[in-house]
Order: structure tokens, then C-alpha cells, then sequence
């Protein structure tokens, strides 16, 4: 049975998967909040039954990336409406291919998007970046470290996707050409 309220373990993963605006993986949960994996489950399911009983905008999913909050199911009409309109028109084709190159080979490195393009892409990363379609998420473990690139939240909102693995399936053709080559 879902009570009213949450209890203290379930609330203080809530807030965690809200702050931290990302996916967070189980262990991850267990070091910030010190509980037993055992305890974060428990927390996760009251969590989940909770945005379910009580019909909350947002759900509880578990990602390949970990755990976080999504729009719930029913409101994905909704989204994709409101928000596939607000995508920036302003966008350069060369853009829309430099967001796409990301979106499908994510994480990946600016010289892995210039070899790719066969052009320096400088510009258009930062201006992708700027508009927050794109962030990076880590550093490549190579001599230099260069930075790894990645899509955000809006990315996926205003492309009408719930998770990158919505992407079209790219052809044969198409998935070599987005191939990389570190030389």
C-alpha cells in the first residue's frame, strides 16, 4: 500500500535524482545517501508507486545510465507537441550534422567530430553548447584528455525523444560514416 508521504530514505533519493539532474546509478545513490543498496531499492519501488498512484508528471525509470526522472508516458503526446515546436530553426545544416554526429556517437571528442565532418567544427560545438543541445560529460583517457561531448535533456525534449535509444536506426552506410578515426 503507498502511503500519503514519502519516508525519509524514499524523500532524500528523490531530492538526490532531482539535484543532480542526471542518472545515477545504484552504488552512486548508496554513497550519497549511506544507505544499504537493500534500502534504496525499497526507497526507488515507494518512490515509483508513489508517482503512480498519485498520477505525478514525472516518473521513476531506470536507464542504462541509472536511475532518474522522466515525463511520465501519458504526457509524451503532450511534450512532443509543446516542445518539437521549439526546436532552434536557427540551426545551420552544418549544426543539425554536428548535433547529429554527437547524438549517435556520444561520448565523442571534438577531433572525433572534425574527422567525421572532414571540416574544424570549433564554431559550431561551441554555439551547440551554448544552446545547451550538447555538454560535456567527461574527459578521453589519451595523451591531451580532450574534452567528450555529449546531448543534454533539452536535446531530447525538443527532438520529441524519451531516451537517445528513440534515434532512427542508422543504415550500414550511414553507420560508417559516422565512424571514427582517432589517426
Amino acid at each position: 500500500m503507498v502511503n500519503e508521504t514519502l519516508s525519509d530514505n524514499a524523500r532524500l533519493v528523490e531530492v538526490l535524482l532531482f539535484l543532480e539532474n542526471e542518472p545515477l546509478e545504484l552504488e552512486r545513490l548508496c554513497e550519497l545517501t549511506n544507505l544499504a543498496a537493500d534500502e534504496v531499492v525499497t526507497a526507488i519501488r515507494e518512490i515509483r508507486e508513489h508517482c503512480f498512484k498519485y498520477r505525478h508528471g514525472l516518473d521513476l525509470v531506470k536507464t542504462d545510465a541509472g536511475f532518474q526522472f522522466l515525463p511520465a508516458e501519458d504526457l509524451h503526446g503532450n511534450l512532443g507537441r509543446i516542445y518539437s515546436k521549439k526546436v532552434d530553426r536557427r540551426l545551420t545544416r552544418a549544426a543539425m550534422e554536428t548535433l547529429s554526429i554527437v547524438a549517435y556517437g556520444q561520448p565523442i571528442t571534438r577531433r572525433e567530430i572534425d574527422n567525421i565532418r572532414g571540416v574544424v567544427s570549433d564554431t559550431i560545438v561551441r554555439i551547440l553548447r551554448e544552446r545547451d543541445y550538447i555538454k560535456i560529460v567527461g574527459r578521453k583517457d589519451v595523451p591531451g584528455h580532450p574534452c567528450l561531448y555529449a546531448t543534454t535533456r533539452k536535446f531530447l525534449l525538443e527532438f520529441g525523444l524519451q531516451s537517445i535509444g528513440d534515434l532512427p536506426q542508422l543504415t550500414e552506410i550511414d553507420r560508417q560514416r559516422f565512424e571514427t578515426d582517432e589517426t
